[in-house]
């Protein structure tokens, strides 16, 4: 039994969030205006019930729907082109992003390019490339999220990696924004919990870098603060019982306030993580996980002051130095590893992962300027423990 509501919400887009309201996607579809949707998602849930079960109600309500899963859990420039490819040979007229963030941003960026000309990375989010963009080439856009982490569900862009230059990079436009989204927690119920875990770190992630990045923007911060209460006060129940679907659904609404949060700005701890991801292909949540305290010890001058106002929020006490020891103590709790070794990483492309990671479209937020210099000394940090 849960209290959790079943609402609508209007922010940023459609959002129909609520325990079995996976039952209404095909009055989404209607409401995007899509009649035969693509539904992307990764190979992993593909196999799962839920997959089957949306299918089957998308064909008993009239919909020829098909599935694309060739989706890396680190999505690649192959995977969006043989799903644009599958979308047109089926002739489809939307997608269904459905999944964890693999899913959701593959999704997004299949919609994205399945009518454009030119290639992907005269996308990227840099000044106003997005122009370049054919907006009436986008296809419209239901996600159904299924982890607590991303918040790519709410998001306008999408990640992806070149597998020339194993880079990430951010592609964006404003019409990649889902014209629906449904969040339901029961669908989060049977992740393994290095998952959730790793998941619900990457939204306390977003909403610590949202809350840190110098950017006035109080609407933003604002969203983020409240984000952050309530992972710390639902993530340790979620690992502990994946069956709490009321503390589920908090963390389903702290995930897409990280995302909603970061229009303000990310840091160095998503500048670090993509280039680890690219190179050794990590769980995103948990390496942004890793690197949390060593960045935010890094970044000790310029927040400070505010993470003192964090903590009075959060009820913690010792300003700036509590919540580091809180999320010190939350990190061991949910066994995330307190090196980078645990993720099976060295330093053996330190020099590489800096040079990466200053140019990082992410970099430009972080609170103190993120030099090659700054960068190895944080590597270095993870490396080694020391915070």
């Amino acid at each position: 039994m849960t209290t959790l509501p079943s609402v609508n919400w209007s922010y940023p887009t459609a959002v129909r969030f609520g325990v079995g309201r996976i039952k209404e996607l095909p009055r989404a579809l209607k409401f995007a205006g899509i009649s035969k949707p693509l539904l992307v998602t990764d190979p992993g849930l593909a196999s799962l019930p839920m997959v089957a079960d949306a299918i089957a109600d998308l064909e008993a309500a009239g919909f020829k729907a098909a599935v694309f899963s060739d989706v890396k859990p680190n999505p690649v420039d192959s995977n969006i082109s043989a799903g644009v490819a599958a979308y047109k040979a089926g002739g489809h007229d939307g997608v269904i992003a459905f999944g964890g963030g693999s899913g959701l941003d593959a999704g997004k960026l299949i919609a994205f390019m399945s009518g454009q000309t030119r290639p992907i990375w005269d996308f990227e989010d840099v000044g106003d490339w997005w122009k370049r963009a054919d907006p009436d080439g986008i296809a419209p856009i239901v996600a159904v999220p299924t982890t607590a982490g991303t918040g790519s569900e709410v998001g306008r862009a999408g990640v992806v990696t070149n597998e020339e230059t194993h880079t990430k990079k951010v592609i964006f436009h404003p019409k990649m924004l889902p014209a629906v989204v449904i969040c339901d927690p029961a669908l989060t119920a049977g992740m393994p919990r290095m998952i959730t875990v790793g998941t619900g770190m990457d939204a306390l992630a977003h909403c610590l870098e949202a809350y840190s990045a110098p950017m006035y923007h109080p609407m933003s911060e604002g969203i983020a603060l409240e984000g952050i209460r309530l992972v710390f006060e639902n993530l340790p129940k979620v690992a502990a019982d994946p069956n709490d679907l009321e503390a589920r659904g908090h963390m389903m609404s702290a995930a897409a306030m990280g995302a909603v949060g970061f229009q303000k700005g990310l840091g160095a701890i998503h500048s670090l993580s993509h280039p680890v991801g690219a190179l050794y292909d990590t769980h995103h949540g948990m390496t942004n996980a890793v690197f949390m305290p060593y960045v935010l010890e890094f970044n000790r001058p310029a927040i400070a002051q505010k993470f003192d106002r964090l903590a009075g929020f959060l009820g913690i006490s010792g300003g700036y130095q509590g919540v580091l020891d809180a999320i010190l103590k939350l990190r061991a709790e949910l066994d995330v590893p307190h090196t980078l070794a645990g993720l099976n990483v060295g330093a053996e492309r330190r020099d590489l992962i800096a040079d990466m990671a200053i140019v990082d479209p992410t970099a430009g937020g972080n609170p103190v300027p993120l030099t090659k210099e700054a960068a190895l000394e944080i590597f270095d940090r993870a490396v080694s423990g020391t915070v």
